[in-house]
């Protein structure tokens, strides 16, 4: 079994936040390899730089944290890439709009369909979505305990 992390669960390893903790014992712990798409390697590039403009971190404190998740991501998980049929079922995810999907979750959520990976993320909402849509989901929130599809 492989677990894609998405943004949400990534971000916390690179800033602390309230859920780095959990990520950090799910990484630690993984049993399965860890799979890293370009795109969410994008969204947590663009995250960093998001805490850059509002003054949370300097420029270069970013960039140094930016290295690291890249020196890591190199070395300790797999690439997937995004595929042209991802972005087609990411369009039919979005247009059930009951489930409150953006874009970005949907393409997650996408891949992990695709490849059978288990969506490991910190974001409620893409969780429950997700279940919906047959999606294996880990939902990690301040080391509280995952959810798991019906």
């Amino acid at each position: 079994m492989s677990a894609y992390l998405d943004a949400s669960a990534i971000l916390p390893t690179l800033v602390e936040e309230p859920g780095s903790r959990a990520i950090d014992n799910f990484i630690g712990s993984a049993g399965e390899a860890l799979m890293i798409g370009e795109f969410a390697a994008a969204e947590v590039a663009s995250a960093l730089s998001r805490l850059v403009r509002t003054g949370v971190l300097e420029r270069d404190d970013a960039m140094a944290r930016l290295s690291d998740f890249d020196a890591w991501r190199a070395v300790a998980t797999e690439d997937v890439d995004l595929q042209a049929s991802d972005v087609r079922l990411a369009n039919i995810f979005v247009r059930r709009f009951e489930l409150m999907l953006r874009t970005p979750d949907a393409l997650h959520a996408a891949i992990c369909r695709r490849g059978d990976h288990l969506l490991v993320t910190m974001d409620r909402r893409l969780a429950a979505a997700a279940e919906e849509l047959g999606v294996r989901v880990r939902l990690l929130n301040y080391g509280l305990a995952s959810r798991k599809p019906s």
